[in-house]
C-alpha cells in the first residue's frame, strides 16, 4: 500500500469518526455540556444521555448512584439519576459504554445558572471597570463557566464544541460579566460551587431565543409561529406549498419538453415558494434557540438571567409578548418553573428615536413581571448615555445575585426590588401623592437633592410639564403650577432619563406613568376652536358612507378644517392624529370621507397645515408642504404630479387617479417634506378589510394601500371639525 493511500484510508477513517460527536466509531459519547469541571445541579434529579450504537447497554455513575439503560434504534440513551446535595470537593463521574468508559474529572454539585442574552450579557469580566483587579482577585475555582459557541440552525442542534473552565486570574477576563459577578456574590453567601453556561450573542433580537412552542401558545405572536411554521419540513403549510410548487414545476417541465422539441418560447420556471424557504439569518425566529439552548435542554438549572432588549426597543407591548413566549418557552422544555430574573436595559441616545418610546419599552419590560418567578434589575443609576454598553457591570450581578438569594435561597431580609408604584391620591391643594412598594426603609435621592424627572398633566395643560417632587417616607409628592388640577403623571419618561430617586438601599426606581392622562383632545393645543361636523366609525364604513353624527346643515362657513383619527389595537394601544389645514373647498359635504356621492376630488398640496399626535413616526408641529389624496376612484402608484422625491412604483404621496371612479377610494393626507402618511382611509367599500392607518404603513407601501388594516384595530373613529367664521 502506498503512502497516498495510507494517508487516505486515515484521513477517512479521521472524518467518520469526527462526524460521530463525541465518540470513536461505536464509543458512547455525550454532548459537551458534559465534561471535565462542570458543575451538576444541586437538589435536582440529573438527567444524563447521549449517543451509542442501537442497542449498546450504557452505565451511568454519579457519586454513590448508578442507572443503567439501553441505546435505542437511532442510538439514542438517557438516564435519571437521584438529586444530590451540594459538595466542594470532585464527586465520580463515570459514563460506561459496551466498548469504552468516560471519567469526568474535578466534577462538582452546586447551582447552575443560564446566563442568555445579547451584547451586555456577552460583555465580559475584561471589558468592565476595573477589569485588572478584578481578575488578580479572581481565585474562586468553584466557580465554573462554559461558553456556548455562537450558532444558528433552522433544525435543533444535539451539540455544540465548548469546555468548561474553572475561574482563575487567567480565565476570568473571558466570563460573561453580569453572569460572574452574579456568581461571585451568590459563592460568597452560599459557600456551594456555581455554575454558569453563557449563551449569548451580541446585538441579537428576542424571537431568534424562542422556542417555536413558545411562539405558538402566544395568540399574539400566531403570525410569527405561522411564519415559522410553514417553515419547517413535515408541517401541513410546508407540504401543501411544496406539493403545489412540485405541481407547477412538473407542469413546466412538461411544456420545457415540448418546446424543446418545437423550438417554441418558453417561460421561465416556477419560483420556489419564500413561504417555505428556509429562514438564513441568526436573526430569526428559533434560530438560537435550535442552535444554542437547545443542545442542553434538561441539563439540570436553577433558573435564567437574562440582559437584552437594546435590538428590540422601538417595540412596546409587543415585546412583553415576546417575552412571555421566551420565558414560558423555556420552562416548557426544562419541565419546570424556573425562576428568570432579567436586566431593564439602560438610557442611551439612541438616535433620533422619539425619546418616548424607549420608557414605553422601559414599561413593556417591566409588565414582565406579571409572570410568576420573575424579577427586574433597573440601570439608570448606572447608565452611561453615550455608550449602550455600560461597564458597571458588578452592580447588575449584585442585584441579580439578591433577587435569587431573596427569593430561591430563602435570605427574605435582602432588599432586592426597586422601589415600585403602588397608588396615586389628589390631595385638597391639587398636589399629587405618589406612593411606592419596597422602599427599603424609606425613599431617598442619591445627591440629597429633591427628587428629579417627574412630570404632571391635566385637563387644558397642553400635555406634560415638569413637575417639583417632595419626598415624605414612602411617598412623593407632587405639583406643579402649570397644572393646578394634575391628574396623571410620569417618572423618567425621557430615553437618556437618569433620575435621582431610589430606595432606602440604593436601589434605584425606574420609569413609570400613572393616575389619567386627559384624553387626547384634551392636550391638543387650540382643539376648542373647532367645532364637530361629522364622526364615524370606520367599522360601518362603505360606499355609501352614513355618519353616526352629520351636523353638516348647521355649518354655513369656515376657514379652517381639522380632522382625528383614533385607533386602538392590542399591540399598539391607542393611537392618535389631529390634523388642522386651512380650508381648500368652501362645500362642507367635500371634507370628510370622499365617497362618490359626495363628489370631492382633491389632489393638491395644502396650506396652513399642523398635526398633533401620539404616534410614533409622525413629526408633531406646522408641516411646511403636505398634500391631499381625496377621491373615491381606483388610482395606480405614477408618479403623474410630479411631486420630487414621491415613488412611482410604490403607493405613497403621489397617486395617479384612475378608473372607475366609484372605485377603491382614497382619503389621505402626507407630510411631503418628511415623506410621511399623517393618516390613510382607503378602500371605503371593503369594511372590515379596509385601509386604515396612522403614520406609515409597515407594509410595502406607506400609505396603507392593500394592507386591510382595517381589522387590527378595536376601535376606529374618523372625526372632522370645522371652524366657522
Amino acid at each position: 500500500m502506498t503512502l497516498i493511500h495510507r494517508l487516505l484510508i486515515a484521513a477517512i477513517f479521521g472524518w467518520l469518526c469526527i462526524a460521530s460527536y463525541n465518540r470513536v466509531c461505536a464509543d458512547v459519547g455525550l454532548p459537551y455540556i458534559f465534561g471535565d469541571n462542570m458543575v451538576l445541579q444541586q437538589q435536582q434529579e440529573l438527567k444524563v444521555w447521549g449517543w451509542t450504537d442501537p442497542g449498546d447497554t450504557v452505565k451511568v455513575t454519579i457519586a454513590d448512584n448508578t442507572a443503567d439503560t439501553s441505546a435505542d434504534e437511532n442510538g439514542r440513551w438517557s438516564v435519571m439519576l437521584p438529586a444530590l446535595g451540594a459538595t466542594s470537593e470532585p464527586i465520580e463521574f463515570i459514563v460506561t459504554g459496551s466498548h469504552n468508559e468516560i471519567r469526568f474529572n474535578n466534577v462538582v454539585v452546586g447551582e447552575v445558572w443560564l446566563c442568555s442574552g445579547q451584547s451586555n450579557m456577552a460583555w465580559t469580566v475584561a471589558r468592565s471597570n476595573d477589569a485588572d483587579k478584578e481578575a488578580k482577585a479572581a481565585d474562586f475555582p468553584l466557580i465554573r463557566h462554559i461558553a456556548i459557541p455562537r450558532r444558528h440552525s433552522m433544525a435543533p442542534e444535539s451539540n455544540f464544541d465548548a469546555n468548561w473552565e474553572t475561574c482563575s486570574s487567567e480565565t476570568v477576563p473571558e466570563f460573561t460579566a453580569c453572569g460572574y459577578f452574579m456568581a461571585k456574590k451568590l459563592h460568597m453567601e452560599l459557600d456551594v460551587p456555581i455554575g454558569l453556561i453563557n449563551s449569548s450573542w451580541g446585538g441579537t433580537r428576542v424571537e431568534p431565543w424562542i422556542t417555536p412552542a413558545g411562539f405558538a401558545n402566544v395568540s399574539a405572536l400566531s403570525n410569527i409561529h405561522q411564519q415559522l411554521t410553514a417553515k419547517t419540513p413535515g408541517s401541513v403549510p410546508f407540504k401543501e406549498s411544496l406539493a403545489t410548487y412540485l405541481r407547477k414545476h412538473a407542469q413546466w417541465t412538461n411544456r420545457a419538453k415540448e418546446s424543446l422539441a418545437t423550438n417554441s418560447q418558453l417561460d421561465p420556471p416556477p419560483e420556489y415558494p419564500s413561504r417555505i424557504s428556509p429562514y438564513t439569518s441568526h436573526q430569526d425566529p428559533a434560530m438560537l434557540y435550535n442552535g444554542m439552548i437547545h443542545p442542553f435542554v434538561g441539563y439540570p438549572i436553577r433558573g435564567a438571567i437574562w440582559y437584552q432588549g437594546e435590538s428590540n426597543h422601538q417595540e412596546t407591548k409587543r415585546y412583553t409578548f415576546k417575552k412571555e413566549a421566551l420565558i414560558n418557552g423555556w420552562r416548557e422544555k426544562w419541565n419546570r418553573d424556573f425562576p428568570f430574573y432579567f436586566v431593564q436595559i439602560a438610557p442611551f441616545q439612541y438616535g433620533n428615536d422619539d425619546p418616548t418610546i424607549l420608557p414605553q419599552f422601559w414599561e413593556a419590560q417591566q409588565a414582565v413581571l406579571e409572570i410568576p418567578k420573575t424579577g427586574m434589575v433597573v440601570t439608570n443609576d448606572i447608565a452611561t448615555v453615550k455608550d449602550i454598553h455600560p461597564p458597571n457591570k458588578q452592580d447588575v450581578g449584585l442585584r441579580l445575585a439578591n433577587l435569587a438569594l431573596k427569593n430561591d435561597y430563602g435570605k427574605s431580609d435582602i432588599v432586592a426590588y426597586s422601589p415600585r408604584f403602588a397608588s396615586m391620591e389628589k390631595l385638597d391643594d391639587g398636589a399629587l401623592k405618589i406612593s411606592f412598594v419596597h422602599t427599603g426603609g424609606g425613599l431617598k435621592t442619591r445627591d440629597n437633592q429633591p427628587p428629579t424627572h417627574f412630570e404632571v398633566t391635566g385637563k387644558g395643560s397642553g400635555g406634560f410639564h415638569a413637575a417639583t417632587a417632595e419626598i415624605a417616607s414612602d411617598c412623593v409628592v407632587l405639583r406643579c403650577d402649570k397644572v393646578p388640577a394634575p391628574t396623571g403623571f410620569r417618572f423618567a419618561w425621557h430615553k437618556t432619563a437618569q433620575p435621582n430617586l431610589c430606595g432606602g438601599t440604593g436601589l434605584p426606581v425606574g420609569a413609570f406613568r400613572g393616575g389619567k392622562v386627559p384624553s387626547f383632545l384634551d392636550s391638543v393645543s387650540g382643539s376648542d376652536k373647532f367645532s364637530l361636523v361629522y364622526e364615524l366609525d370606520l367599522a360601518n364604513i362603505s360606499q355609501d358612507v352614513v355618519y353616526d353624527i352629520d351636523n353638516s346643515a348647521s355649518v354655513a362657513e369656515f376657514d379652517q378644517i381639522a380632522w382625528h383619527v383614533q385607533l386602538q389595537s392590542q399591540l399598539h394601544g391607542t393611537q392618535n392624529v389631529f390634523v388642522t389645514a386651512d380650508a381648500f373647498t368652501k362645500d362642507i359635504h367635500h371634507i370628510a370621507v370622499p365617497s362618490f356621492a359626495s363628489g370631492a376630488f382633491f389632489r393638491k398640496n395644502i396650506s396652513g397645515v399642523s398635526v398633533q399626535s401620539d404616534t410614533r413616526g409622525i413629526q408633531n408641529g406646522p408641516i411646511s408642504t403636505a398634500r391631499i389624496e381625496f377621491w373615491p376612484n381606483n388610482y395606480g402608484p405614477g408618479n403623474s404630479g410630479k411631486v420630487p422625491s414621491a415613488s412611482g412604483e410604490k403607493y405613497d404621496f403621489d397617486d395617479s387617479p384612475g378608473e372607475p371612479k366609484l372605485g377603491y377610494g382614497s382619503m389621505q393626507i402626507h407630510d411631503v417634506g418628511r415623506k410621511t402618511t399623517l393618516f390613510a382611509i382607503n378602500n371605503f367599500r371593503a369594511g372590515s378589510n379596509a385601509d386604515v392607518g396612522i403614520g406609515n404603513s409597515d407594509t410595502e407601501h406607506p400609505d396603507w394601500t392593500f394592507s386591510k388594516s382595517s381589522n387590527r384595530y378595536s376601535k376606529k373613529i374618523l372625526r372632522v371639525y370645522v371652524r366657522k367664521k
